[in-house]
């Protein structure tokens, strides 16, 4: 039992220090699952193209999560289920996107 409390103040610590808001909001709950948030960014790019359109479709499903918007196959959305709405304001919303787009895009880094 105090295991348990110990490693869940360190995982809260972690998060309440972390550099920024895509770091506390997305980077944690996403090392749980198979598909890595490159992997998703993939997706995304494939399917929505332009950084415009790729970050306001994350920001879409972010906020109205559903499967039918989902970039993620039937078989993941069965297994991991859909996440629940955001719980994020605007500000730290766009900003966690913003360094995700940034973190993952191609465009620029191609030689």
């Amino acid at each position: 039992m105090i295991k348990k409390i110990i490693v869940l103040s360190l995982i809260s610590c972690s998060l309440l220090w972390a550099e920024n808001a895509y770091e506390r909001n997305c980077v944690a709950c996403h090392q749980e699952l198979p598909t890595s948030l490159q992997q998703m960014f993939k997706r995304y790019l494939l399917m929505y193209s332009g950084e415009k359109n790729v970050k306001a479709s994350i920001k879409h499903y972010l906020t109205y999560p559903s499967k039918s918007i989902s970039v993620m196959s039937d078989l993941f959305i069965d297994t991991y289920g859909i996440k629940k709405p955001t719980y994020l304001n605007k500000e730290e919303l766009d900003e966690a996107i913003d360094i995700y787009w940034d973190t993952f895009k191609v465009f620029g880094k191609l030689k």
